[in-house]
């Protein structure tokens, strides 16, 4: 496998745009930092009103136009470095934590008034790629979004890389973008996860949080071959906790297990600095040098100097892998290190190297960690100039081993016993959680014990209906009254977290929705993991919870609630064998059209012939993802005419 060049790139956060917007820092100076006294987040009435704002003033689709600027700055770099590039194969990938949230909370209100809801795109996960990818006026092949929380960025990242290394792509633009948000803010607030004094101090004494931050920042990345490049991308591993929800693992293994794929990937070479996902939580900070501890050794651990960017530009939630990432490499180029902002007492339990202003050096190799609600976690290694990697191994095909469908929703005990939880925790989940839950239990009667594989899922509209309920309750009871317990079931990547929780699913675990064809998009992405040897099986979950608002929103749209699970593996011995009995499919609506504008199909319903019919046998995954989607639909086509 060879390492990603990185061809160019274009960024913007609460310091600037392009170069600036990812400075690592200039030497003998301290960390600049841009969080400050927000006016919107103080007028909701959040007593922790701190943020790290991009100046935009007043716009609509705020992160899409955060987006927009960092695409068009990165193809302006582009037309001067790879002239050519528009003639090339461009894939697209891209993380969010929010997507159009801003919009959805407008959309609320609209449909609260019982009033009708012109631009229904644009409040979706998906709206503002969708609308930033067609200022690019590329064909973009294949395009996903990553919903992977916090991690999404890090994770699309990692996931260009094999694209290239498989040459779907000439050139991947890879990144992630969010904005700052009353929604979130709130919720993260509620979470007691927010300083209530910038900067936040990470991996100091007496740290209390973050704050938020917004931008957007993506990479152009390129065979190495076809590139003269500074930096390589030249690791990326990917693990869940397989806990909880929101709290890390205590000790630190599954981010340690990410780190250590990254640079067993990378070759092993010596970690001169470590992008840290710091977010100045107790209980985070620790458990990440837990992590480097686990995958540098005690000693290192304590020795590598560490980057903790979140506390000049705050939480961008699906732009911080991206950003802080981008920010290492700057340091790389430029020969420093730089310093770390906060002050105070390093933590003991926490004994990260820190520096209070950026010296000279010559680093070589940046290792960047994300971390993610849902126990997500993804690392990647960056090295200045061409590293020897690890060999790599035979291209895997991928064999379906089982599938299954829900065709009933169990009861409240009768779930919470099938997958081994306490009712009131099944109870606290939402409607998409719980629908993927029944269906892997059922997976699990046809396949055996899940542990130890990883999970995609994909949902067309995500966590919609669980959003609207949370923004039900922020606007009607204040911000003060935000529930807790509800807030981390607004991230789509729950579903992946507590399906990875109840069958200890440690391998890669994240959420995709790039519009109504995700459960294939989830499919091809699985796929792929398990094709480049970042697993050996892959759970996909086709899910979707559409209630009230989706039906107002999307009254033609066809979609239904229900959930798909499909189990891949690498081992021929897995193939499906026919064990289902023959089952009439059902109606499928297939909307071919480019992601975000249609999707291709009506959500986990394009995965029913897997589960329902005994034609499908094998899916030899030697065709670039983009290529697998089409076949995928070719197959449910097929299997639809002759059921």
């Amino acid at each position: 496998m060879s390492a990603a060049a990185i061809v160019a790139f274009g960024a913007v956060s609460a310091l600037g745009e392009h170069r600036a917007a990812a400075n690592a820092g200039e030497r003998g100076a301290p960390a600049r930092v841009a969080i400050g006294y927000d006016d919107e987040l103080a007028r909701a009435g959040l007593a922790r009103p701190f943020a790290a704002r991009v100046p935009l003033g007043p716009v609509a689709n705020r992160a899409a136009v955060l987006l927009e600027r960092a695409l068009a700055s990165c193809a302006c770099e582009l037309d001067v470095v790879r002239p050519a590039w528009r003639s090339e194969r461009v894939g697209l990938i891209l993380g969010t934590s929010s997507g159009g949230m801003r919009d959805a909370e407008r959309a609320f209100e609209v449909l609260a008034r019982g009033e009708r809801v012109a631009d229904t795109e644009a409040l979706t996960y998906f709206g503002p790629m969708a609308r930033a990818a067609r200022q690019l006026r590329l064909t973009l092949d294949p395009s996903v979004l990553v919903l992977g929380a916090c991690a999404s960025a890090s994770v699309a990242i990692g996931l260009a890389t094999i694209w290239l290394d498989r040459a779907t792509c000439d050139l991947v633009i890879a990144g992630g973008f969010d904005e700052v948000t009353v929604f979130v803010a709130a919720g993260f607030e509620a979470l007691r996860a927010t300083t209530a004094a910038p900067p936040p101090r990470p991996f100091r004494v007496g740290r209390d949080g973050m704050a938020l931050g917004e931008g957007a920042a993506v990479l152009a990345l390129a065979r190495p071959e076809s590139h003269v490049a500074a930096c390589f991308v030249s690791g990326f591993g990917l693990a869940s906790d397989a806990g909880h929800i929101t709290a890390p693992d205590r000790e630190g293994t599954g981010l340690a297990r990410a780190a250590v794929e990254a640079l067993d990937r990378a070759g092993r070479p010596p970690v001169d600095l470590v992008s840290a996902h710091a977010t100045a939580t107790p209980y985070n900070d620790v458990a990440e040098f837990r992590s480097l501890a686990l995958a540098l050794g005690r000693e290192r651990a304590g020795q590598v100097f560490v980057h903790p960017f979140k506390a000049q530009v705050g939480h961008a939630m699906g732009a911080a892998g991206a950003l802080e990432l981008l920010a290492c490499i700057d340091a790389l180029e430029r020969g420093l290190i730089p310093a770390a902002a906060g002050d105070g007492p390093i933590d003991p339990e926490a004994p990260a190297r820190l520096l209070a202003r950026s010296a000279s050096a010559a680093p070589k190799t940046v290792l960047k960690l994300a971390s993610a609600f849902g126990g997500a976690n993804a690392a990647l290694v960056v090295t200045r100039g061409r590293q020897e990697r690890a060999a790599g191994g035979v291209r895997r095909r991928v064999f379906l081993h089982s599938a299954a469908h829900l065709q009933q929703q169990p009861s409240l005990d009768d779930l919470a016993a099938r997958v081994r939880l306490a009712v009131d925790r099944v109870a606290r989940a939402d409607a998409g959680v719980r629908l993927a839950l029944a269906v892997l239990s059922d997976l699990e009667g046809l396949s055996g014990p899940l542990a130890g594989a990883g999970v995609v899922v994909g949902s067309a509209l995500a966590t919609l209906e669980t959003n609207s309920l949370f923004g039900a309750r922020v606007r009607e009871r204040g911000v003060s009254a935000a529930p807790p317990r509800l807030f981390p079931y607004t991230s789509p990547n729950a579903v992946a977290g507590e399906c990875s929780s109840a069958f200890g699913l440690t391998g890669p675990s994240f959420a995709v929705g790039g519009g109504m064809h995700a459960a294939i998009e989830a499919l091809a992405v699985a796929a792929v993991l398990i094709e480049a040897g970042h697993a050996e099986r892959m759970v996909v979950v086709g899910v979707d919870d559409v209630g009230p608002v989706a039906q107002a929103l999307l009254p033609d749209a066809g979609l239904t609630s229900g959930a798909v699970a499909v189990l891949l593996s690498a081992r021929e011995e897995d193939a499906y064998s026919g064990r289902h009995a023959q089952a009439r499919i059902g109606e499928i609506t297939l909307r071919r059209g480019p992601p975000g504008a249609g999707g291709y199909a009506a959500g986990h319903r394009a995965l029913l012939p897997l589960a329902t019919s005994p034609l499908v046998r094998e899916l030899a995954c030697s065709s670039p993802p983009d290529v697998f989607a089409r076949v995928v639909l070719e197959l449910l086509t097929e299997g639809q005419s002759t059921a």
